[in-house]
């Protein structure tokens, strides 16, 4: 029997959050009518795996920011977050985009179910992700819908996509991966937090809060992972490790090394944990998560 993970730990910190954003995932994941086929590919594309970093954080926000437990909207709000992680996870590991046939342990969509259908699978959970807030009748899910939005459109994770594979002009050295790393990474995780803030009613000066937050976290987070790129396993990672030095990807250790590097994601995960603490005692967790994200070895 597996042991439960540790609160000290990043799977553990999240777990309580994770196993209730899983029941909800089942619930709306799939409408009816769906094709069985794509049904199933869906199904394997997001459940089951992952710490759900994402929409905990929209959890762990709304919580800190004084939000009820029985809101809904905030819970459909955890939901889109996350479908749209996954979409954009099986769309970047497609051989014209990253090419990469292992996430999460288990063969990537395209190599387990064809390339057709891992682009109309990524299709259908982007979709699905804004029918699950549309289904909300709170007042507030638009604002919501437009938050996700942005931050995974063509202003936002999309233009970082582009950016990281060359398809537009980007400044050299760090400045040039600022420009990638804000929005193919930070822009949702950003929106994350937002979104638990704007499900909570926070007034304005929590929402700056726990947006700059989200960022320096997305920002130390895709830091780390380069790090971990270099640094780390298979049989830890649950994906492919060097595939970015093999890509010729521009990383953070690539342009500063190593130790520079980890100094770099070691200030951002300070300036997380200030930028949040406007949100007082009830943010804790969330200066923790910051912490424990610097420590990963998955």
């Amino acid at each position: 029997m597996t042991d439960k993970p540790s609160a000290e730990t990043v799977g553990g910190l999240l777990l309580p959050h994770a196993r209730r954003i899983e029941d909800n995932l089942a619930r709306w994941l799939v409408e009816p009518d769906t094709p069985a086929a794509l049904a199933d590919a869906m199904r394997y594309s997001v459940l089951g795996g992952g710490k759900r970093l994402r929409p905990a954080l929209v959890h762990m926000v709304h919580q800190a920011a004084g939000g009820r437990a029985d809101d809904e909207l905030h819970r459909r709000g955890a939901v889109a977050v996350e479908l749209v992680h996954c979409y954009s996870l099986v769309h970047d590991d497609l051989p014209a985009m990253d090419n990469d046939t292992l996430r999460r342990g288990l063969p990537t969509v395209h190599v387990k179910f064809g390339e057709a259908m891992a682009v109309l699978v990524g299709d259908a959970l982007l979709t699905r992700a804004f029918g699950v807030l549309a289904e909300c009748a709170s007042q507030r899910a638009a604002q919501v819908a437009g938050e996700l939005a942005r931050a995974a459109g063509g202003a936002g994770m999309i233009a970082g996509q582009v950016a990281d594979m060359g398809l537009c002009p980007v400044p050299d050295g760090l400045e040039g991966l600022h420009v990638i790393h804000v929005n193919k990474t930070a822009a949702l995780i950003r929106a994350a937090a937002r979104i638990g803030a704007i499900c909570a009613g926070a007034d304005e000066r929590a929402l700056a809060a726990a947006g700059e937050y989200g960022e320096s976290l997305g920002l130390a987070f895709q830091l780390f992972d380069d790090l971990l790129d270099v640094t780390g396993d298979a049989a830890s990672m649950g994906k492919t490790p060097g595939k970015d030095a093999a890509a010729g990807k521009r990383t953070h250790v690539a342009a500063v090394g190593l130790q520079k590097a980890r100094e770099l994601g070691e200030q951002l995960t300070r300036a997380a944990a200030e930028a949040i603490e406007p949100l007082g005692p009830r943010a804790a967790d969330l200066r923790k998560l910051a912490e424990l994200l610097a420590k990963r070895k998955s």
